[in-house]
């Protein structure tokens, strides 16, 4: 069974992408490449799911929205 999955992907203040499966509780990893962390996100993913052992719905991906706050 194929499952896909929405990834969140930023850059860190080292030059890390860093990227986080929000369907999937501290399902996270990181790279100093686009490329490899791709590979690092599958390998986390099969991870978690064989933790987790889930096959629960995830939420409906809508969009990412930023938001500008005054501190």
């Amino acid at each position: 069974m194929i499952r896909t999955f929405n990834v969140i992907v930023e850059k860190d203040s080292d030059g890390f992408y860093v990227s986080t499966v929000p369907a999937l509780h501290g399902c996270h990893s990181q790279a100093k490449s686009l490329d490899e962390l791709l590979i690092r996100t599958k390998e986390v993913i099969e991870l978690c799911l064989e933790v987790e052992n889930s096959t629960q719905e995830s939420n409906e991906f809508i969009g990412v929205q930023r938001l500008a706050v005054s501190v």
